[in-house]
C-alpha cells in the first residue's frame, strides 16, 4: 500500500506516524493492501481555498477527501481485495489541527490521525451528515488511532 503525503506547511508532522495511520484504517476496513493515498497537509487558507472552489463553504475546515471514485467514495464493492487503486485524496489543515490538539488536550500528531482517518472513511463511503453518522466516524477514528 502506497502512502504519498506531503507537506505544505511549515510544522514538523511525523509520516510515519501518518502512513502506519492511513495503513491501519483502510485495512481494518476493507482489508486492502494494494491501495493508494495521496495526503496533503496544508495550512487554513490553501484549505479554505478547496473547501470555496469545490464545496461551495467560503470557511476553513480541517479535512478535506477527494475520492477518486465518482460520488461519495468508494463503495465495498469497488474496492479491491488484491492490486492497486487510488483511493484519492486527504487534505489537511495542519493549522486546524494543532488548534483541535490544544482544545482536545491531545498531541498533534493524535489530532493528525484522527483526521486522517476521518478523511479515509470519507473516501471509503461514510457520511457523517447527521449528528449519529458522525459520532461513529469519529468513534472509528479512535479505534484505528488508539490500536496503534
Amino acid at each position: 500500500m502506497r502512502v504519498l503525503i506531503r507537506n505544505q506547511q511549515r510544522r514538523p508532522v511525523d509520516r510515519q506516524w501518518l502512513r502506519r495511520i492511513a495503513r491501519r484504517a483502510i485495512e481494518v476496513e476493507r482489508g486492502a493492501r494494494g491501495a493508494e493515498l495521496s495526503v496533503l497537509l496544508t495550512g487554513d487558507d490553501m484549505i479554505r481555498d478547496l473547501n470555496r472552489r469545490y464545496r461551495g463553504a467560503d470557511a476553513a475546515t480541517d479535512v478535506l477527501a477527494f475520492p477518486q471514485e465518482e460520488g461519495e467514495g468508494a463503495s465495498a464493492e469497488s474496492l479491491p481485495q488484491a492490486g492497486e487503486m487510488l483511493l484519492g485524496d486527504v487534505v489537511i489543515s495542519v493549522e486546524a489541527a494543532a488548534r483541535q490538539a490544544a482544545e482536545q488536550g491531545h498531541s498533534l500528531d493524535r489530532e493528525l490521525g484522527l483526521l486522517l482517518v476521518h478523511g479515509i472513511l470519507h473516501l471509503l463511503g461514510w457520511d457523517d451528515s447527521t449528528p449519529r453518522q458522525r459520532r461513529r466516524m469519529m468513534e472509528r477514528g479512535r479505534e484505528v488511532v488508539d490500536s496503534l
